[in-house]
């Protein structure tokens, strides 16, 4: 039977808030402001609200176990993160668990679920594409396991937060195919339902932009992966929309470009230059090797982990969440310039 203890969620649910905004009220978080603080602490008098035992329970004993959200391990980025988090974890004396949402967003709930019912000490959190709602990460929250996202955040909610500055590094990107003289330059994008997606688009625009070079949307195409980039190409190539640069999102996608537009006949970079985001290996494998957006994958791992193990241990109840913003770095090869 449910119990009919007042939760965060039913104060939130009554005042038509967010359940993090009643969570940061409550804790007198200098973000919220005075009405709404009075207002849910009001109700929450009114209805004898109390903290969930059990979360604080959870939150004092631990299973020396954290765990890793990723969307697919098979990224070269993704890998790189979890090496980082790993040696930081071992040096804790912790175990990692690790779970692929696989892009999916119903995957991703079941894992959150499995997570909190093996009560992990904290949980590191990069969401998948279809993830547009929140509730199985507040509910992680609520339950008192710390959270730290990195690389794709969930916008509402406050956690720390490991990233890149993707729209500088989509910018400096965009504006060194610009510097070799590309004027028709392609985004290969992410969904913009991502906030990278988002800010990697909006880095292109703003070189575009700077550089007098009209926005054209039909050089802009949802292509995150190697058979979207392959077919996106093509649809380019047979409709006569020619580009003479191209920006991927990641690695991969900008290799399915290559691939196809070599096969076509077109010479990278003579007529087509390339760059990629992300830096993994097979960058320095292609024919040319590929330019590409060093994101720095293993530094944010430890990054993260340095942050999550710093709530895990210590004795603070209330915190203002950090935003770490790493470097990246573009790293020009032979797919943008003659080597």
């Amino acid at each position: 039977m449910r119990s009919s203890q007042i939760t965060i969620k039913d104060i939130a649910r009554i005042l038509g808030i967010s359940a993090s905004t009643v969570s940061r009220a409550l804790k007198d978080h200098p973000d919220i402001n005075v009405d709404t603080k009075k207002a849910v602490n009001e109700l929450a008098q009114k209805l004898k609200y109390q903290p969930n035992a059990v979360a604080i329970s959870l939150k004092n004993s631990r299973s020396n176990t954290i765990a890793v959200m990723i969307p697919e391990i098979v990224h070269y980025f993704f890998s790189s993160v979890i090496s980082g988090i790993e040696d930081i974890a071992s040096q804790k004396g912790f175990t990692v668990i690790i779970c692929q949402s696989n892009e999916s967003f119903e995957r991703e709930v079941a894992n959150a679920h499995t997570l909190l019912s093996h009560r992990v000490d904290g949980i590191l959190i990069s969401v998948s594409k279809q993830t547009q709602t929140f509730e199985h990460l507040l509910d992680l929250q609520e339950s008192g396991i710390p959270l730290v996202f990195f690389d794709r955040i969930a916008p509402e909610v406050i956690a720390d937060q490991v990233i890149i500055d993707d729209m500088e590094a989509s910018y400096k990107a965009t504006r060194h195919l610009i510097e070799t003289g590309r004027k028709r330059i392609a985004h290969f994008a992410a969904p913009q339902n991502l906030i990278i997606g988002k800010d990697r688009l909006q880095g292109y625009v703003n070189a575009l932009t700077e550089a007098g070079i009209p926005v054209d949307n039909r050089l802009i195409v949802e292509a995150d992966t190697f058979e979207k980039a392959r077919n996106a190409v093509v649809k380019m190539l047979d409709e006569k929309n020619i580009p003479d640069g191209i920006f991927a999102v990641n690695d991969l996608t900008a290799i399915g470009a290559m691939q196809t537009i070599q096969k076509r006949g077109y010479k990278i970079p003579d007529e087509i230059a390339i760059v990629g985001f992300s830096d993994g290996y097979l960058s320095g494998i292609t024919d040319p090797h590929l330019s590409s957006v060093d994101q720095h994958g293993y530094e944010m791992g430890t990054t993260a982990a340095e942050m999550l193990f710093h709530r895990i241990l210590s004795d603070e109840e209330d915190y203002i969440p950090e935003v770490k913003v790493l470097n990246a770095d573009l790293i020009v090869r032979g797919s943008s310039v003659k080597e």
